[in-house]
């Protein structure tokens, strides 16, 4: 007999939502996403140190002389990166990695960071077919959405919550595209 998330995966894509990758080898979902609290509760695990430790280490070499903070900024973004390339090394869909919250009221800044994010991971010979960015659905958040969905870069709009929010993304042609499931023979 099928277990209820074997059940729930032939109805739907199954996304997880953590940081945490031991839970997605074990439960093996479609898509993940990301966000910086779940990341930062992922960096804490004593089984994703070596990531953290590489990430600070390379942030702090490629920017001899910033202060701590600014070192640590630039370690944030990276880590953001490369837990989605370890991300991507389990789930066979798409990883969405966000911009920071603080930027949703910000339609440049967004823009930026999202094409940020998105060199980062081509830097690491990873597609946008393997990305979306993740941007919180304000009137700003929309606006940055349409125009990186023009650019190629595909977006996830988060913090969705009411009708007006699903049309305007709709009418800005922002869609959360997945790669089609197959079909199981019964």
């Amino acid at each position: 007999m099928a277990t209820l998330l074997e059940q729930l995966k032939s109805m739907t894509v199954v996304v997880a939502d953590t940081g945490d990758m031991q839970s997605m080898e074990k439960f093996k979902p479609q898509d993940a996403t990301t966000n910086p609290s779940l990341l930062e509760k992922a960096a804490k695990m004593p089984a994703y140190q070596q990531i953290v430790d590489d990430t600070l280490k390379k942030a702090r070499a490629n920017n001899p002389g910033a202060s701590d903070k600014d070192v640590a900024n630039e370690a944030f973004k990276e880590l953001a990166v490369a837990f989605g390339v370890k991300i991507l090394e389990i789930v066979p869909g798409r990883v969405s990695t966000e911009v920071d919250a603080r930027l949703s009221y910000d339609t440049e800044a967004t823009i930026a960071t999202a094409r940020d994010i998105i060199a980062r991971y081509k830097k690491l010979g990873i597609g946008t077919d393997r990305v979306l960015i993740k941007i919180a659905s304000t009137w700003e958040g929309i606006k940055a959405a349409e125009i990186l969905e023009k650019e190629g870069i595909h977006c996830n709009l988060t913090l969705l919550f009411g009708m007006h929010q699903a049309v305007a993304c709709a009418e800005g042609g922002i869609t959360r595209r997945l790669r089609p499931r197959r079909r199981r023979s019964r």
